[in-house]
Order: C-alpha cells, then structure tokens, then sequence
C-alpha cells in the first residue's frame, strides 16, 4: 500500500457568480416531441442565454380532449425546471393545446410553480408576431385534423383577425407531423397562402417550419410566422436580445409590443 496522499485545501471558498447564465429560459414540451428543442438550440441559446427543458406526458393522438389531458401537468413541469430557482420565461411548447386549454388557464398553472416568470405559450406568441408585423388578414396551415384546427380557426377569428385560408394536413399524430420535409413544409406553405393576406402562419411547433421560413417569404414575398419562429422571439425579446436576425425572417427584425 503506497502512503497517504495529502490533499490540501485551498484555504477559501470558491466565488460564486449569481448565474452560471445571465437569462433563463424553460420549456415545456410535449414527452414526444423532437423539434422544439433543436429550434431553440438553433435560435436562442447562447452564452448569454440558457435554455432548460422539462418533458410533460402526453398521448397521440391529437384531438382536443388529448390536448387537455396535459393541463394538470403544467405545474409540476414547470417546477422540475430548475427546483427553487427563477426563470426569466417559461414556454409551454403545444400549439393546438394552448387553444383548447387557454393562454390565461397556461399562465396560471406556471406561475403556480415559477410566479416571477413571463409565460410564453405559441398562441399568443403568434398573435403578438402578427401585430409586430402589421397583419391583419391572414393564411393558415396545420398539420392537424379539421376536429383540432377549428378551435384554432376561432381563436384567430375571436382576437379579430380576419382568415383568407385555412389548410389542413389532416396528421393526428405529432411525431408524423415531425417527419414532414421542410421542403415539403415550403410547398405546402406557398399553396396555402391567399394572395389577400398579409401573412402566413404556420402551426405546430413539432413541425420544422421555423427552418424554412425565410425562404417561403422569399418565394412569397409575405411574412411567415411559425409556432416555434414566434415563441423564440418572444422569448428573446423577454430576455432582452432585440438583435436583428433576418435570417431566420422578418419576425426576428421586430421589437417585442408591450402587453
């Protein structure tokens, strides 16, 4: 047996930074989801910026009373996303969730976990989108059934938002709906778009929209707001991060309304 090593303290304590990141973000994304994440690696995290995700249960296939099975889960993954500490904003990534549970009743579920954090969902995410750039009227596609787009149709129509075209793809199930071809998400886009609308939007943040969508208002030459393209931003601008970035769309070159 060799002797005892000594092991020498270093006579102080180690200084402690109040963050290891400035700003942070979490999210709440569906237990089957595959895109989510990798758009906001993409998009918003950065050495300024942590992004922290909780999983919550969830069942295909997507039909409205599916979606509001996840509503009594909110807390609870809110509150594993970094156990007693704060978060500058917490998104709960489901579109067509949001509709059927509400922007307000989300909100409420968070705040009873994480009460100091701006809550994002995509919903309202797309609406504040689609004021920051001006529309009014607009196109929509979802990958969905007609059963779990109508909700969303009267969600737009009761904010005041006139809907030139709704498209559906008819998917029921999320992790299809996360294998559909970004090219394939372009022609989709483009046949959706009514000439009269001031902008598209595109739902589902399974979907790989927010990749494409600068190159759909390029071949357009109409804004495209995406379900995750609008909840990045959102949580950027909630982050303070009012940095231009064209590349990802006209979105990520506008300021964040207040409200």
């Amino acid at each position: 047996m060799t002797a005892a090593i000594e092991i020498i303290p270093v006579g102080r304590l180690p200084r402690l930074d109040d963050r290891p990141l400035e700003k942070r973000i979490g999210l709440i994304i569906l237990a089957t989801d595959h895109t989510t994440e990798v758009d906001f690696r993409r998009m918003v995290a950065s050495d300024r910026i942590g992004v922290y995700v909780s999983r919550i249960r969830y069942a295909n296939p997507v039909t409205p009373e599916n979606l509001l099975k996840m509503q009594p889960s909110l807390t609870e993954g809110a509150a594993l996303i970094l156990p007693d500490e704060t978060l500058d904003a917490v998104m709960y990534s489901c579109t067509s969730a949001s509709v059927v549970i509400g922007d307000r009743n989300i909100e409420a579920a968070i705040h009873a976990a994480k009460p100091g954090a701006s809550v994002v969902t995509p919903t309202a995410a797309a609406v504040k989108g689609l004021q920051a750039l001006g529309a009014r009227r607009i196109s929509v596609l979802t990958p969905y059934t007609i059963e779990t787009s109508r909700p969303m149709a009267d969600y737009f129509v009761d904010l005041g938002f006139t809907i030139d075209r709704f498209t559906c793809l008819g998917l029921s199930d999320d992790r299809e709906m996360a294998r559909i071809a970004p090219d394939d998400i372009a022609a989709f886009a483009r046949q959706a778009l009514a000439p009269q609308s001031d902008a598209l939007f595109i739902s589902c943040t399974a979907l790989r929209a927010a990749e494409v969508a600068a190159r759909i208002e390029a071949e357009t030459g109409k804004p495209v707001v995406t379900s995750n393209l609008a909840t990045a931003w959102a949580c950027l601008r909630l982050c303070g991060d009012d940095r231009a970035r064209p590349e990802f769309g006209q979105l990520m070159t506008k300021p964040y309304g207040k409200g």
